[in-house]
């Protein structure tokens, strides 16, 4: 504690008070993130600009206090949670953006906000396809950290495939670029793909270069209904067999769609009700929407049991409304959830699906699903009640028992959130022995005194021991 003490006094003197900041109103609010798993850091420390970062670093470094770095805190995992307190690094005034139109990049700090970069891009002429549900308040630094994804994953690809460089600070506060702002870049190790899903552990990420793709000519949305989750899983295969590539794929299973029924007091289709559904759109050139809106037309007619074309984007923001509902609605069926994002080969999609149905027999558990098809990457949510103590056993057992299955399929225990705290021990259930000591080498070359974001992936933490409510947040419903 006396180290913490000199350390954060050493970094008042170098950068403020106004930015280094230990009142308890201000300490509160960065002990959690979405996970909602409190640790009280010693400080929260809201950098102005990119140098300060460095000045930060250099310090903890020196003193050996720990750093966790934050953007909105919209992680699922708790990769901004300082479990062992220290000071957390607030990038959010690091916003700016700025897009070339000539070489279709856009520069960018870490805190600007995923929505803000897209519209910016829009207005351009340009699209910048990755899309966390959260996006209107998470910040691209927090994206390029977990290599977020989305909806448009199965088309264009995630976080990973639009970083062209970063610049950012090691932990010993240097000054580091990985890459230039060139479409080709081979000039010693790849450092930057390094960075990107190291979730803060081996440097601070303060700015980025984003590759941008042309804004698509044309959108078209359909929306198709399946008997059961079976049907509409094999329905989705015999489409990927089309050789059809929409730009978003999602499927929500009966569970889903049913919670998003009630929240909007409405039935997605007459007669239908809680029928699983799978949402397509296409985006690209006007001749080419209109060649595969046939093909599309052709198979929803041959496999779903019902489907709805919109006709307008008003009628295609419908349609998404029951996407968008789903996962806050999932609250009606116990106040927690274990949201695994787990990743399936399509070989193995039908196979899972069974499994869910043995696995919400055997918990007496609800463990709605959705997610995005084309990639595979499925959103399982385990529902429990916190104060029912049977239920926070089954929960566990549960997520135990769904991390080995997706193992044994061939799948990833994550393919967006991360291992932050909440997957930290599912963590050797996906990778060996020697690969896990292949990471913590990497982890202790860059990072030897261990001060960035400490007590995450490598050491096991069990949320639903830990886990209470602290607040609402904004994100929530996402």
């Amino acid at each position: 504690m006396k180290s913490f003490v000199a350390a954060t006094a050493a970094l008042k003197r170098r950068l403020g008070a106004r930015v280094v900041l230990t009142d308890d109103a201000s300490r509160e609010a960065a002990a959690y993130d979405s996970a909602k798993i409190p640790f009280r850091p010693e400080a929260l420390v809201r950098v102005r600009k990119e140098a300060e970062v460095g000045v930060v670093l250099d310090l903890a470094n020196r003193y050996r206090v720990p750093v966790t770095t934050r953007g909105r805190g919209t992680t699922l995992t708790g990769g901004a949670t300082p479990v062992r307190g220290g000071w957390v690094l607030d990038t959010l005034a690091l916003h700016t953006i700025r897009i070339d139109e000539e070489s279709g990049m856009a520069h960018v700090q870490a805190g600007a906000k995923v929505g803000d970069i897209q519209r910016a891009a829009e207005a351009k002429g340009w699209f910048y396809p990755p899309d966390p549900s959260s996006k209107e308040y998470c910040t691209i630094g927090g994206n390029i950290a977990c290599n977020a994804g989305g909806m448009h994953g199965g088309k264009h690809g995630v976080t990973r495939d639009f970083v062209v460089a970063l610049r950012g600070f090691l932990p010993t506060g240097e000054f580091v670029e990985w890459g230039t702002a060139t479409k080709k870049f081979s000039a010693g190790f790849n450092m930057r793909d390094l960075w990107i899903g190291s979730e803060g552990m081996l440097g601070v990420i303060t700015g980025a270069v984003l590759k941008l793709i042309p804004q698509p000519a044309e959108r078209w949305t359909l929306l198709t209904s399946f008997p059961d989750e079976t049907k509409a899983l094999q329905a989705a295969l015999a489409l990927f067999r089309l050789r059809v590539q929409p730009a978003i794929c999602e499927f929500l299973d009966r569970e889903s769609v049913l919670c998003a029924e009630r929240a909007m007091q409405t039935t997605i289709f007459p007669g239908q009700a809680g029928r699983p559904v799978i949402l397509l759109e296409l985006a690209g050139s006007k001749s080419d929407v209109r060649e595969l809106r046939a093909t599309l037309l052709a198979w929803a007619a041959a496999h779903a049991a019902g489907h709805r074309v919109a006709r307008t984007r008003a009628e295609a923001e419908q349609l998404w409304a029951v996407r968008r509902k789903c996962s806050g609605a999932m609250f009606e069926l116990g106040d927690a959830k274990l949201n695994e994002d787990v990743v399936l080969p399509m070989r193995s999609y039908v196979k899972f699906a069974r499994f869910l149905v043995r696995l919400k027999r055997e918990s007496g558990l609800h463990v709605p699903t959705f997610g995005h098809l084309a990639d595979g990457n499925l959103h399982v949510n385990i529902m429990y009640h916190k104060a029912v103590p049977a239920e926070c056993r089954a929960a566990e057992r549960a997520v135990q028992r769904l991390m080995e299955t997706v193992v044994e399929l061939g799948g990833a225990i994550s393919g967006e959130h991360g291992i932050g705290l909440a997957k930290s021990p599912f963590l050797r259930i996906q990778h060996s022995p020697a690969q896990v000591r292949a990471m913590q080498a990497v982890k202790a070359a860059l990072d030897p005194r261990g001060i960035l974001n400490p007590g995450k992936m490598f050491e096991r933490f069990e949320v639903w021991k830990h886990e209470r409510l602290v607040v609402q947040l904004p994100w929530d419903h996402k």
